[in-house]
């Protein structure tokens, strides 16, 4: 099992949730978030005053997925956020120990 965590644009939301819909990802927890990586920010103008926005506004989804459907998850969230820009964000696979379902108690890929 792993834990896919991806930092995206927020308008690529609805974009992403199809496309990992349509490879058969089933949930996802989707937190909003600041950040900064090599896009350092942006200059901004704010009634006739110019200041610098550091942390812009982005998207970080948690997929847990068991290990065969790890790629095609990441493909499809590739394909999905890709603008071509710089800030299109980053996708993070790290492995999961366990995973416990609390309704029924269920553990491993059968609580995913």
């Amino acid at each position: 099992m792993k834990l896919i965590t991806a930092i995206i644009k927020p308008f690529k939301l609805d974009e992403v949730r199809e496309a990992l819909a349509e490879v058969g990802i089933q949930g996802m927890t989707v937190t909003e978030v600041k950040g900064f990586g090599r896009q350092k920010g942006h200059t901004e103008l704010y009634r006739g005053a110019e200041y610098t926005v550091d942390f812009l506004p982005k998207l970080r989804i948690e997929l847990a997925v068991t290990d065969d459907q790890v790629e095609r998850a990441v493909e499809s969230l590739c394909a999905a956020a890709h603008t071509g820009k710089i800030g299109d964000g980053k996708i993070f696979v790290t492995p999961l120990e366990q995973v416990i379902r609390i309704r029924t108690g269920e553990d491993g890929d059968a609580a995913i």
